[in-house]
């Protein structure tokens, strides 16, 4: 018998199902039990790529693979159709509503963007972010933040960098990230961009990645779940964590105890997965003989998503309703200083700068200022002062901004002069070094200096007018070796 004769053979009924309505099967979209979700991004060269990906898959994998591609919005699509031809699995156009099934592909349709919000596809109006249509990033951060840990991303063919934000929102949850060996890709963009960005866990041609979302799903740790990732230690006991922490702290100076365990346990596992380690003992053993894992474990937890003008809605509020407050009363002179900590590679802290700087133009006001933004993680800091990123990390600023406060340098941005000249960055460790003072002002409120750029922008309301940091009161000596 043939390989073709072993397999099911595809009928209607088989290919529409996992068409489930909201009302017939939302309720049990969180219910049912977890899987790995697998969104695949591509762009030109993109059907090549993703059919050898399929094709290479065997017919029950256990996941669920949901494909985004660039797509005409224009004409109606037949991707899923050539797809089909490609793999037993059911191949199916996403409607409005879906719940995802393991063993089954989904494939978006023209004219929409894309989300997942607990297991569920939802189809949302194409929108473009500073005059780009990038669905691939719009997906892939729901992805994230939908699955956490059970998110993969992959980013196949195609030119541009849509995918690459994806990609590290899914690093950052505790995902895996793939990208294709740009020398398989017949338009090496996307997965360069990637790669370069420093979030990719995997480059492989698509065969072989194939292959390796096998591996990881026969991996006992990366089928559970996040909430019991955050109800027990991966895979072992506490004094096994504890023990990973120590060899933490011993390699880098920081207490890694004082952080978020949660946090702390999904990076764990997830250096776990990429090592093929199930069991926690052994991978503190793994640890203690292996420097460069060290490095990366600690380079794994201070994984930040951030982006320039992330959440604009706030950077809105900021020029529309905070700042007129913040310089009502200010005398003439009287410099404005800002401090962000945990401002990760500086993209929250430019954003500031520039929205400062639109402010006091349409005012004509020559006041002063000067934004602080300070980490934990040296490589992090050493990024945010050289000021260059990515086509990709500048995705969500408007072209006026770009030719306004950048300057374009190869293929990369690099921060304009007279917003740099207003930034000054250093390492610091709040929970160490405490409270981070800079010429007689004391920056923040001390209840805001260790969260994430996320948390922080959730709580801007509340802690907006305290971005005002003209306190008067005695000059407090800086501390010595933390200059920008």
């Amino acid at each position: 018998m043939t390989k073709k004769e072993k397999r099911p053979t595809k009928t209607p009924a088989s290919r529409a199902k996992g068409r489930l309505s909201v009302a017939a099967k939302s309720s049990g979209a969180t219910s049912t039990p977890q899987f790995p979700v697998v969104g695949i991004g591509a762009s030109a060269g993109g059907l090549e790529a993703c059919t050898a990906l399929l094709k290479a898959l065997p017919v029950n994998p256990g996941m669920a693979f949901v494909v985004v591609q660039h797509l005409d919005p224009d004409h109606e699509s037949i991707l899923h159709k050539l797809l089909s031809r490609t793999t037993e699995m059911p191949v199916i156009q996403v409607e409005d509503g879906m719940v995802l099934e393991p063993n089954h592909v989904y494939v978006i349709p023209p004219n929409h963007d894309m989300a997942v919000r607990e297991r569920m596809l939802r189809l949302l109006s194409r929108r473009r972010t500073a005059g780009r249509h990038l669905p691939i990033n719009r997906f892939l951060v729901s992805l994230a933040e939908d699955q956490k840990s059970a998110a993969i991303g992959v980013i196949l063919s195609g030119t541009a960098s849509d995918g690459t934000v994806g990609l590290q929102a899914i690093k950052a949850e505790g995902g895996v990230a793939f990208a294709q060996d740009p020398k398989s890709a017949g338009y090496p963009g996307m997965p360069e961009s990637a790669i370069l960005a420093g979030c990719v866990d995997f480059v492989l041609p698509p065969e072989e990645i194939a292959r390796e979302l096998i591996r990881l799903q026969h991996l006992p740790y990366a089928k559970r779940t996040a909430a019991m990732l955050e109800a027990e230690p991966p895979l072992g006991g506490a004094a096994d964590l504890q023990k990973i922490l120590q060899i933490l702290r011993t390699a880098t100076g920081v207490d890694f105890s004082l952080y978020k365990t949660g946090t702390i346990k999904r990076r764990v596992g997830r250096r776990m997965i990429l090592q093929k380690i199930e069991n926690l003992q052994r991978y503190g053993t793994y640890l203690e003989h292996d420097p460069l894992e060290v490095a990366a474990l600690y380079h794994d937890i201070f994984i930040h998503v951030t982006s320039f003008f992330r959440e604009p809605e706030m950077f809105a509020a900021l020029q529309r309703k905070v700042l007129p407050k913040l310089m009502a009363n200010r005398a003439q002179g009287e410099p404005l200083r800002i401090w962000v900590p945990g401002c990760s590679t500086g993209e929250e802290v430019y954003s500031i700068a520039i929205t400062l700087l639109e402010f006091l133009d349409k005012r004509a006001s020559g006041a002063a200022i000067q934004v602080f933004g300070t980490d934990i993680s040296a490589p992090a800091v050493d990024t945010a002062r050289a000021g260059t990123y990515s086509e990709a990390a500048v995705a969500n600023v408007s072209p006026e901004r770009l030719k306004r406060f950048f300057v374009k340098v190869g293929d990369s941005y690099q921060i304009g002069k007279r917003v740099r000249e207003r930034c000054v960055f250093a390492r610091h460790d709040h929970r160490r070094d405490g409270s981070f003072h800079r010429g007689g002002t004391d920056p923040a409120d001390s209840r805001w200096h260790c969260e994430s750029p996320r948390h922080r922008s959730r709580r801007f309301w509340r802690v907006a007018l305290r971005w005002s940091f003209a306190v008067r009161r005695p000059a407090i000596p800086r501390s010595p070796g933390r200059g920008g």
